[in-house]
This record gives structure tokens, sequence and C-alpha cells, in this order.
């Protein structure tokens, strides 16, 4: 049987570890390459040239969003499924967007993963029963007012930005995304200047509300 080769990009290898040993135990996947960020991922994808890729949103140094798009101008033969911690309220429109085929949540069972992987090979989309309900949601009921600031802010920015409304600081974030915090107070000030907010306080504000709005709709 030839197997269906996978590649994953993740930047925790334990994760890679986990959902290596689990497309391993299927008799019909293999997986072929592992990365923990976008350029190796792109550049393997060039070399191995995989039947699927597994991305995270959040990668070292780099967004996964930025990196489905970049895989759906080079290699848009290739489908990419999303698997990640992410609130799927959220970030699953926007993989979907950039040209993801699958979202599943890393909370979900073996099961459902492997179900989302046949799927997104079989040339199906994959999306959780809440994600789909969100969406349809908003395809029923019109975008939610928050809408101009998924428009305004890029994909690591809105990262940052969901994460302060969590009420998580900025020393916790760069640890998060594994980079310096003069690098997350770069985005803080691009936030601010986009959203025409003054200092930090209102940034801050501004990110809670947000966050909460979004929540409950």
């Amino acid at each position: 049987m030839n197997k269906k080769r996978i590649a994953l990009v993740d930047d925790h290898p334990l994760v890679r570890e986990w959902l290596s040993n689990l497309i391993h135990q299927q008799s019909d996947l293999t997986v072929c390459n592992e990365t923990e960020n976008a350029p190796a991922a792109l550049s393997a994808v060039e070399t191995v040239k995989p039947d699927l890729v597994i991305v995270d949103i959040n990668l070292k140094n780099s967004s996964g969003v930025e990196l489905i798009k970049n895989l759906k101008e080079s290699h848009p033969e290739v489908p990419v499924l999303v698997l990640s911690m992410h609130d799927e309220s959220l970030y699953a429109e926007r993989a979907f967007r950039a040209g993801a085929r699958g979202y599943v949540n890393k909370r979900e069972t073996a099961q459902k993963v492997v179900e989302a992987i046949r799927r997104v090979l079989a040339g199906k989309l994959y999306v959780s029963e809440q994600a789909a309900e969100i969406l349809a949601r908003k395809t029923v009921r019109g975008q939610p007012a928050n809408r101009s600031i998924t428009e305004l802010l890029s994909d690591r920015e809105l990262e940052v930005f969901d994460k302060l409304g969590q009420g998580i600081g900025t020393k916790q974030i760069a640890v998060d995304f594994r980079v310096s915090i003069k690098t997350i107070q770069e985005y803080c000030a691009r936030i601010k200047d986009k959203l025409g907010l003054n200092n930090a306080t209102e940034l801050l504000r501004e990110a809670v509300r947000w966050h909460d709005a979004k929540n409950l709709n």
C-alpha cells in the first residue's frame, strides 16, 4: 500500500512526537518530515512533496496563518490541516481564508484528529461542530462588531491582542511565542497605532473589551 505522506509543522517537540506516533499507528499514513518554523516548512514541502501538511497557528518566530498563505501560493495542490490550541471562534475563519482545508483543536481526541486527516486527504473540508456553528452563525447574522479589528491587524498582531485580552502579560506572551520582549512591545506599538490608542492602559482595556465581546458572539 502506498501510504499518504504527511509533513508536520509545530514548534513543540512533544506535540510532534505525539502526532507522529499517532500517524504511524495508521496503516495507510506516514510522517515524511517534521519542522518547527515557517521557512523550514516551506523548504521541506518543496523537497519532500507531502500529500498533506499539518500546521500549528503559533510557530517559532512566525505565524502559522502566514505559512498557510505561502503554501497556498507556492504549492496549491498540497492541502493544509490546522492542528492548534488556539480559539476556534477566531482562528478557524482566518485559517480557512488563508487556504487551510481543515481545522481541529489539540484538545480533540486522537480519533477526531485522524478523522480530520483522512477527510482532508480525501479532498474534503474538516471543521469541528463548534467551529461550524460559529461560522454558520456569522453567515446568518452577519459579521460581529469586532470584524474591523480582525481586518486591521495582521495575524501575529491579532494573536498578541487576543493574549492581552486574556490578561496575559507581555513577558509571558514573549515566552509563549518564543520571541524577545522587545518584539512583543513592537507588536503592541503597531496595534496601538492601527487602533488609534494612546497608551498601554487603553490598549489593555480595548483588548479585554474585544476579547469579552468575541466570546459572547
